[in-house]
């Protein structure tokens, strides 16, 4: 399970809650404090809680830093997180620092809940179709974005990729990896998920084994669509097998939420998620009789995340 669910003293009542870290990805501060303040959150989403009662903040603030560095960076940070925070309805009460050789990120997330306000991730059944929330190549984009100064890595890749394509892969992912998974979340009750997890450091297909793993029933999960960021599969490709993105091991920040759905209901789902965040979700492959696996199919088909430029829009 993405949080650890204990069932407290008082009547009916459980604590949900989930912890993480890890070090800065982006260069501005400010998002990187909402990114890992998000990424928290991910693990009471996935569970279906959608109300975190508390949070803390850990912070390492790096040792190699001067002074001014220090006095500009980490309070941008901290403000990130406090922010990103709030837009989820809840408060930083507390948390601990330290001094590190690097700086990390991260805190501790925690809801009270009633049995009916979160979701075990372990009833799929036969017939289920599986709802991606966000699209894959955070981790790719980010990678191409550093590799703009590093000529010798950027000439593997600028056959496939201009600069502006990569500043806006760059955008799109720190705009995806700082969105709250918590609309998603809500919307898990509405249309009665069997559960789910959210795509983080093992990549789709590490999470998507995970999950099938946990089930109560004999089920497995085969995913034939992977939604990606526009052109962040032809970088990908050009890079052999640095990434695995196409074959789902490509790490992801503060990614979707990957959801088991009945049938019936994931058109409504994607739907109504556009509707009112105005961002995609995807169907993305099946739930089928089998023995607890995920796998991705041979030649999986790529869907382009925006499929359209627009100018003056990010997606």
């Amino acid at each position: 399970m993405d949080a650890a669910v204990t069932p407290l003293r008082h009547g009916g009542l459980s604590l949900v809650q989930t912890t993480d870290f890890f070090y800065p990805l982006v260069d501005d501060p400010y998002i990187m404090g909402k990114i890992a303040c998000a990424n928290v959150l991910s693990d009471l989403y996935a569970m279906g809680a959608t109300e975190c009662d508390n949070m803390l903040m850990l912070l390492a603030v790096s040792t190699q830093m001067s002074d001014k560095e220090r006095d500009v960076v980490i309070p941008l940070m901290m403000r990130g997180f406090k922010d990103c925070a709030q837009e989820a309805g809840t408060e930083v009460t507390g948390g601990q620092t330290v001094k590190n050789p690097w700086v990390t990120i991260g805190g501790v997330a925690t809801a009270v809940c009633q049995p009916n306000e979160f979701i075990t991730p372990d009833c799929a059944v036969v017939g289920d179709v599986l709802v991606l929330t966000k699209p894959l190549g955070t981790q790719v984009a980010v990678h191409a974005y550093q590799w703009l100064n590093q000529s010798e890595r950027w000439n593997r890749i600028k056959l496939v990729v201009s600069e502006d394509d990569v500043t806006k892969a760059y955008q799109r992912a720190m705009d995806s990896m700082s969105r709250l998974n918590r609309t998603a979340a809500r919307l898990m009750h509405k249309y009665n998920a069997h559960g789910a997890t959210d795509v983080t450091g093992f990549g789709l297909l590490g999470h998507a084994q995970n999950l099938a793993r946990n089930q109560k029933n004999e089920v497995s999960f085969v995913i034939h669509n992977l939604p990606i960021i526009a052109k962040m599969s032809a970088v990908a490709k050009a890079c052999g097998n640095t990434f695995q993105l196409l074959q789902g091991h490509s790490p992801e920040t503060s990614g979707g939420l990957l959801i088991c759905l009945p049938r019936e209901q994931a058109a409504a789902y994607c739907k109504d998620i556009e509707k009112k965040e105005g961002y995609q979700a995807w169907i993305i492959g099946i739930v089928e009789k089998g023995n607890r696996t995920a796998r991705i199919i041979d030649k999986p088909r790529v869907i382009e995340v925006p499929p359209k430029e627009k100018d003056g829009e990010l997606w």
